[in-house]
């Protein structure tokens, strides 16, 4: 048990979970993406904001 232990605190604390936005919520999101994509003013940042950093540097 005592190896079980020391591999456990070596491990990153697993952060809390962050609940999902409502359906409602979602549809007003998309329609908000999908707006900033036609004016062409869709960027990594805002998706970064909604999504979280997809791509490691």
């Amino acid at each position: 048990m005592k190896d079980l232990d020391e591999l456990l605190t070596g491990m990153p604390e697993k952060k809390p979970e962050v609940p999902l936005p409502s359906l409602d919520e979602q549809k007003k999101i998309a329609a908000e993406l999908k707006e900033l994509e036609e004016k062409g003013e869709l960027t990594p940042e805002i998706l970064e904001k909604y999504f979280g950093k997809i791509c490691p540097e």
